[in-house]
């Protein structure tokens, strides 16, 4: 089995286990009494803690062996996902997630650097593509698996499983990767690795502002999504959970692959083709996240929805891949925990905001703000690509 096969069912379990509990608010609010603006932080406190250790995560990934590093964020997360089962007050359930948080932010800038290591340059989005969109499946599932757990079983059971699963594929994992994770860029990362070095990327910068924008948006969607759902149009836990994950995920699916096999072909002969494609699903993408809350009916939610996934898939093939098009080789783990970090701040504080705005603004005015936010940072992006096109044709990753 392929290396990226692997990786990408631990980028799906990784993705199950943080976004099960977003379907399992009702059981939440009723058995520790999170409500509100608290709901709010069991997503916010997660995205703190885990972007802000994203740039030691990646600097790690740069210097430490990638397989062992990899493993560990495996085992540690599924350990901090058993804690978030045995919390007995809303404290102890959030200091849990932080601790997710942590190990989780272990595995991702460390997948990618790997990943851009061992794949060619001109396979480069087709890998980290089919990749991410472990996440999407991840989202998907646990969106389902979160409300149908707290419907049949209870919500601590179903951390429970979640938590012996992780622990199982370890085992799995380790058979897949080992040997794999001697970082080969681990001499040159100690000597012009550097986040000064970064930010004099403009395209990189420009970059880091789209993805943030974006992701701004998507997790108004994956957090509070099955919320609005079951608000708006009376829905169980079980068919909330389905029908705000379901539609999304399914076309991101299918748009990160069209944008892979996109960018992959357009990058041959149009060296900034990456970040063009990556700014037009930002842009694209924005409105229909928009026409999702704004729907008068659960076909229409569901449309607009599929919508939001489709053109997202394209920014979620390419937004690593371009950034490793105009960064350095050394910079592979680092520039991925800081990018990733960009996103991260940004979906934490909307998750929070949309928890205390919800009941006074709404969630169709939130987002409509943000996608003139997302639709500004997408154009900013396509024109550093274009102003700066010689730092943009420079790939100094390969």
């Amino acid at each position: 089995m392929p290396l990226v096969a692997y990786l990408w069912v631990a980028f799906a379990m990784n993705y199950v286990d943080r976004q099960m509990v977003y379907s399992m608010f009702p059981a939440l609010k009723a058995d520790l009494g999170f409500a509100g603006a608290k709901l709010g932080l069991i997503g916010s406190v997660f995205m703190w803690v885990y972007t802000l250790s994203m740039p030691v995560a990646g600097r790690l990934a740069d210097i430490w062996r990638r397989d062992a590093l990899l493993v560990s964020s495996l085992v540690l997360w599924s350990a901090a996902t058993l804690g978030c089962g045995t919390a007995t007050s809303e404290n102890s359930f959030l200091v849990w997630r932080g601790v997710m948080g942590i190990t989780e932010a272990l595995y991702y800038p460390t997948a990618l650097a790997l990943l851009a290591s061992h794949y060619s340059e001109g396979a480069r989005s087709k890998a980290l593509g089919f990749h991410q969109s472990g996440m999407y499946v991840g989202v998907l599932a646990g969106g389902w698996y979160g409300g149908w757990a707290a419907d049949n079983w209870g919500w601590r059971q179903g951390f429970l499983v979640a938590a012996c699963a992780g622990i199982a594929y370890s085992v799995v994992l380790w058979w897949g990767v080992r040997g794999s994770g001697v970082s080969a860029e681990a001499a040159s990362a100690r000597s012009e690795g550097s986040v000064a070095a970064l930010f004099r990327s403009r395209c990189y910068v420009a970059l880091s502002a789209a993805f943030a924008a974006f992701c701004a948006i998507q997790w108004i969607v994956l957090a509070w999504y099955p919320t609005f759902l079951q608000e708006k149009f009376g829905l169980s836990m079980t068919d909330s959970g389905w029908n705000a994950t379901v539609f999304v995920q399914v076309s991101q699916v299918l748009g990160i692959f069209g944008g892979s096999a996109l960018a992959d072909r357009l990058r041959k002969r149009w060296r900034p083709a990456r970040l063009y494609v990556a700014a037009a699903g930002v842009f694209l993408s924005a409105p229909f996240a928009y026409l999702a809350f704004a729907a008068g009916t659960l076909w229409e939610a569901r449309l607009a929805s599929a919508g939001f996934g489709l053109f997202s898939g394209l920014l979620a093939a390419n937004a690593f891949a371009a950034a490793y098009d105009v960064i350095g080789s050394g910079n592979r783990g680092l520039g991925g925990g800081l990018l990733n970090m960009m996103g991260g701040l940004s979906s934490a504080g909307m998750i929070y905001m949309a928890g205390i705005w919800k009941e006074t603004i709404g969630f169709a005015a939130m987002v409509l703000w943000m996608m003139g936010v997302s639709m500004g940072t997408a154009v900013l992006l396509a024109w550093v690509a274009t102003r700066y096109k010689r730092e943009c044709d420079s790939s100094v990753s390969s």
